[in-house]
């Protein structure tokens, strides 16, 4: 068969068009033409609907090899579809502020056809064997590798993360984080393995036999999908964090709806065309794309009777009011919300290694992300060697589209996340704390230069708030017992970290720290095979290792008369 050629490269026809395969030979004027004669005739845009030009027109500007990963719509009981009201939600991107094109704006009327389209698949997805849903995971794990340099592209498009260190990082970080979270290496290392990892723990679902003290009894415990779950993920790690929760639930036997940020929304959009080419049916796994209709759509997604579980990664206010709402059905809720990371060095660590592990922690993209170090405290022997090498190094970094070749940081989300860093520099400066490099944005745009600060005293907004962008702020301290009492005095614990050569300081530090995750000698903690979360106001509930569990029931089957 023929193709067509774009950039150099011959494609499928369907791919030409913008439309899935499935959609392609489903079209009518294909099915009029006949499809010989279609695969002969690369002017099909030409007669095509208008949407479906618009589509390919804007598929262009994200410079794919496959194009047809590109999706503008949403995604509903395996079609693709927009809103019914014509609304459209514009996605640009925040390096350059162009937009790179247009989302469905859906409301409650689409979300609950989502949830019903998933509860009608749940009770023959929730029936295939753990076997079964393991292949189909692993085939979906293929393709995301197979894709991972578009999909990478993608996410530096819609998210502004550098793509390069990602690419430099693919072939070495397997199973381990080993750099930051650029954009092909969140596909690399983290998103794709995730879903390996959930694939293997589909078959691990064990049940168990639990001796009985009555005669003639056999006590059995089986383990069960839970349901329909809702999945609300943030903008940061905009497949990542949809992966996470999505492998678990469908390695589980649940379906899924997805609310996806209407920042980063192709991401989420692509992994269910990957889905489809995977085999998982229609129905299993839905997307709900919206912005001004966020509230509504929320709360259907958490009140909704035929959902059992929901499952969110955001900021503690709305992870509060998605609680709340999920508590009005008792439904099984997780929660990944927001910290304020303390990353400890003490006089007797390795300076060298703390201050790499710094830079890992702190500003991995563009320190957007809930475990990086927010205050970051350093005994007062080192403290000025600490800075200085710190700085030092921050001073290198290049901040830039993160397309461009040596770039090493991208842009904010957009002009909100700019706004609140300027503030907390601002305030921490009034107050006394010394800018050693940065300390300002970039106008007109939506960088901030990476920033290190001294002597930021301890009533300053970042001891309270989660910054949320590239500052770190460096704060002196003396005794292990007064910095342990500083890193827990906040609200909220997902995640510390600590420097120190001293065993008996390791352990009982680690203890210490009123925190979901430690870090000891070393900044990054992700990795799929380990439980996450945090503790406090940071959530409840775990994923990766033992995360499966949070999206099944556990059932007690008593056999009697034996």
């Amino acid at each position: 068969m023929g193709g067509v050629c774009v950039s150099g490269s011959r494609l499928a026809p369907h791919q030409a068009t913008g439309l899935s395969k499935s959609q392609y030979y489903r079209h009518p004027l294909v099915t009029k033409i006949g499809q010989k004669d279609v695969f002969k005739n690369p002017n099909f845009l030409r007669r095509a609907p208008k949407s479906y030009r618009m589509a390919s027109t804007q598929a262009s500007v994200f410079g794919l090899k496959d194009p047809s990963l590109i999706k503008f719509q949403a995604f509903i009981d395996g079609k693709w579809l927009d809103a019914k009201s014509g609304d459209k939600i514009v996605v640009t991107n925040p390096a350059t502020n162009e937009e790179l094109g247009t989302i469905p704006d859906m409301g409650l009327s689409e979300t609950k056809e989502a949830i019903d389209a998933a509860a009608k698949a749940f009770t023959t997805w929730s029936k295939t064997t753990a076997k079964y849903r393991h292949d189909v995971l692993l085939k979906f794990h293929a393709l995301m590798q197979e894709h991972h340099d578009d999909l990478g592209r993608l996410i530096t498009l819609e998210n502004g993360k550098p793509l390069v260190e990602g690419k430099l990082t693919w072939t070495r970080a397997k199973m381990l984080i080993v750099l930051p979270f650029w954009s092909v290496q969140e596909l690399g290392s983290q998103t794709a393995n995730i879903l390996n990892f959930a694939a293997e723990e589909a078959v691990r679902t064990y049940g168990e036999h639990i001796p009985s003290a009555l005669p003639n009894t056999r006590n059995i415990v089986v383990k069960q999908p839970i349901g329909v779950v809702s999945i609300l993920t943030p903008w940061n790690f905009p497949s990542a964090m949809i992966t996470r929760k999505l492998g678990a639930a469908l390695a589980a036997g649940c379906t899924a709806v997805i609310k996806p940020p209407p920042e980063t929304p192709f991401s989420c959009l692509a992994l269910a065309e990957l889905s489809i080419r995977a085999g998982i049916p229609s129905g299993v796994i839905n997307i709900v794309t919206t912005q001004k209709n966020v509230v509504e759509v929320g709360k259907e997604m958490c009140q909704n009777k035929i959902v059992k579980k929901v499952t969110f990664t955001g900021s503690t206010p709305v992870a509060k009011l998605l609680y709340g709402m999920a508590s009005s059905t008792l439904k099984k809720v997780s929660i990944e919300a927001g910290g304020n990371a303390p990353f400890i060095v003490f006089d007797d660590a390795n300076v060298d290694e703390a201050v790499e592990a710094a830079i890992l922690c702190k500003f991995r993209g563009s320190g957007q992300t809930c475990v990086c170090a927010n205050r970051i405290f350093v005994q007062s022997a080192i403290y000025a060697e600490f800075a200085s090498r710190l700085a030092a190094r921050v001073a290198t970094f290049k901040v830039g589209n993160g397309l461009e070749e040596g770039i090493t940081h991208g842009p904010l989300i957009h002009d909100r996340a700019v706004e609140k860093v300027d503030r907390h520099v601002a305030d921490a400066v009034s107050k006394g704390a010394q800018v050693l490099v940065g300390g300002k944005s970039i106008p007109n745009t939506s960088f901030f230069i990476p920033t290190v600060l001294s002597d930021v005293p301890l009533d300053a907004l970042i001891s309270e708030e989660e910054t949320f962008g590239p500052l770190a702020a460096l704060i002196k301290f003396e005794t292990e017992d007064e910095v342990i009492r500083l890193a827990n005095s906040t609200d909220v614990g997902l995640a510390g970290y600590f420097f120190s050569r001293d065993v008996g300081r390791v352990w009982r530090v680690a203890e210490r720290l009123e925190v979901g995750m430690v870090g000891a000698n070393t900044g990054l903690l992700s990795q799929a095979v380990v439980p996450f979360g945090g503790i406090k106001e940071s959530g409840l509930g775990r994923e990766g290792g033992h995360g499966i569990e949070e999206y099944m029931n556990t059932k007690l089957i008593v056999f009697g008369g034996l």
